[in-house]
């Protein structure tokens, strides 16, 4: 069985670890009916379609808000 021959400094072992934490930006595409940024493979909040087809109504939720 393997043995490490000296002790991994904290540093060393920090400097290993910290490149899997780091902070990614989300991916975004932007949506081909109203050209906002959305996550892939997600409706559009802002218009309500997803994949060219209107999935979600916007001016229904208006006007049962009111």
């Amino acid at each position: 069985m393997a043995v490490p021959k000296h002790k991994t400094s904290k540093q060393r072992a920090n400097t290993r670890f910290s490149n899997n934490s780091k902070a990614k930006m989300p991916t975004l595409v932007e949506c081909p009916q109203c050209h906002a940024y959305t996550q892939p493979h997600t409706v559009c909040a802002k218009c309500g379609y997803y994949d060219g087809k209107l999935v979600v109504d916007h001016s229904k939720a208006e006007k049962d808000a009111e």
